[in-house]
């Protein structure tokens, strides 16, 4: 069966989780950076910071705002550096971290 088949079929409820949340964080990276659709194309390796132009000082500090909105946590200063944003995975295991252990 393939991965996302056993998904689908009710698998691993953790792992399922993660799959969600690198979703929606897909979906805010779209929606904050106005990708039109090109982040659908992301791995987990995908470079952010300093490879997608569109992710500048700005657009960091709206992107922030928007994960503490859409997935109703705080973002302390002390919690970022440039590591968070270099991968699409290491946004969303940040952003799993923040939202406990049901879901890294």
């Amino acid at each position: 069966m393939r991965e996302s088949q056993r998904l689908e079929a009710g698998g691993d409820n953790k792992q399922r989780s993660g799959v969600r949340v690198e979703k929606e964080v897909l979906n805010v990276l779209d929606e904050v950076l106005l990708l039109k659709g090109r982040g659908a194309g992301f791995a987990r390796a995908t470079p952010l910071l300093g490879a997608l132009p569109e992710l500048d000082s700005m657009a960091v500090l709206s992107l922030i705002t928007t994960l503490e909105e859409r997935f109703g946590f705080a973002i302390y200063d002390d919690e970022m550096d440039g590591s968070v944003f270099a991968t699409l995975g290491s946004l969303t295991d940040f952003v799993a971290a923040k939202l406990g252990p049901a879901v890294t």
